[in-house]
């Protein structure tokens, strides 16, 4: 809800909104009354003094706790957000492209200025702030789990991103290497991967490994079984007949390689080190044990489902909602006498993310899902991809009913099916 202004336009108070222009070092900042009117302006600096500056002013023109003046910002995240969002007070993160198109209806010259989109967005919520979605009131601690969690994420996809591009030079030069770690889970990201390139960088050096050198590496990466055996394997590839790039060459790539080894080998360690404050923070949650009594979800993912739905109840008005925002449910185009219906585009990547891993690791502890999902490719003919989709969006209903409703997962009531068919599935 909008605050009143304490002053008075033609005998009637007025309705005040505010918009922020974001920058890193300074803001501009605008406030409208419900006809339009600029009432006043605003440049602040990215401190705290000039965030005391904007308390103040809205303080002026009406803001208090139990009614806050709403404010309508281009970014969801820094200090400034974090001092606006105490309290009641509804903060409205403006896309910028969103923002971009509200401007061309003020302006057909398209002039841009600072102050001038602080104004648009204080415009947007005066004549539209129905259509906009206020950041959701979690919980501390949700937001906490939500940094971790998708820091973890983008740990492990940096970590992913470098290990495509050590396998890609690897190839230029060293495929002995690549199939020594063939057969590893994780492959070049396992620690015996690390050691064993860190100690042979080239292929004529891994060549000369002694037993004895390759046992003492794979010792040092941890590992505890099987040392002989697997310095054997190890040895007989390394000292297998490959072809070699000349030796200037190969030891550059060598040195190219140790490079992006270094660079492996801290992305690993932020994506453990991560993984253990997530281990640590999310079973603090109080929504934690629905989420991981779904099938699929560990604590990995189940944190990252908590870091992007939150844990306001309020923020989705139904299941269907939270379905479109992670971009399970189809979208359906219709014009004229053409209509068709496809998957959504527009989605919460990450969220849409984690379903993919959802979908494909829940039918292996669910019969139910294991069910459903052979139903959709046997009986409606759908591709992998477009089941996996569809079995995401039926789980993804259900834990928006649980979580609303503080029950645990049950196979049962989740997939209804006779015992004999579940059975044969199984």
């Amino acid at each position: 809800m909008s605050s009143w202004i304490g002053q008075s336009y033609g005998g009637r108070k007025a309705l005040i909104y505010c918009g922020i222009d974001w920058a890193e070092r300074t803001h501009d900042v605008a406030l409208v009354d419900d006809s339009g009117q600029l009432v006043a302006k605003r440049h602040i600096t990215d401190d705290a003094a000039g965030y005391r500056v904007l308390l103040d002013l809205l303080a002026e023109y009406g803001d208090t706790e139990e009614n806050p003046i709403p404010v309508a910002i281009e970014t969801s995240r820094g200090l400034l957000v974090a001092v606006l969002r105490t309290g009641k007070r509804k903060i409205f993160a403006i896309n910028p492209m969103a923002a971009a198109r509200y401007r061309d209806r003020h302006a057909v010259s398209r002039k841009k200025s600072d102050p001038g989109d602080a104004l648009v967005l204080a415009n947007i919520l005066r004549t539209d702030m129905h259509a906009h979605r206020p950041l959701p009131q979690d919980s501390e601690l949700a937001r906490a789990v939500t940094v971790l969690a998708r820091a973890q994420q983008d740990a492990v996809w940096n970590r992913q991103q470098i290990a495509n591009q050590l396998r890609s030079l690897l190839r230029e030069y060293y495929p002995a290497a690549l199939m020594a770690v063939e057969s590893w889970k994780k492959g070049l990201c396992r620690p015996e991967a690390r050691e064993l390139l860190r100690l042979a960088p080239t292929a004529t050096r891994a060549a000369e490994l002694t037993r004895a050198q390759l046992q003492a590496a794979l010792k040092r990466a941890g590992r505890q079984r099987g040392i002989a055996a697997e310095a054997d394997r190890l040895r007989d590839i390394l000292r297998a007949d490959w072809a070699h790039q000349p030796q200037l060459v190969e030891d550059a790539l060598g040195r190219q390689m140790l490079a992006l080894l270094l660079q492996l080998e801290a992305a690993s360690k932020a994506a453990d080190d991560l993984e253990e404050a997530v281990d640590e923070a999310f079973p603090e949650h109080p929504d934690a044990e629905i989420i991981l009594s779904f099938p699929g979800l560990g604590i990995q993912l189940g944190a990252r489902v908590l870091a992007e739905i939150g844990d306001d109840r309020q923020r989705f008005a139904d299941a269907r909602g939270l379905k479109a925002y992670a971009g399970a449910s189809p979208i359906t185009r219709a014009s004229g006498k053409k209509s068709s219906v496809t998957r959504r585009w527009v989605k919460n990547d990450r969220l849409n993310h984690v379903g993919y891993l959802w979908a494909f690791s829940a039918p292996n502890a669910s019969p139910g899902a294991k069910m459903h999902y052979r139903r959709r490719r046997d009986d409606h003919g759908d591709w992998h991809a477009s089941a996996q989709r569809n079995l995401f969006n039926r789980l993804l209903g259900q834990l928006y009913h649980c979580l609303q409703h503080g029950r645990r997962f049950d196979e049962a009531v989740a997939f209804p099916a006779p015992v004999s068919a579940v059975a044969r599935v199984a």
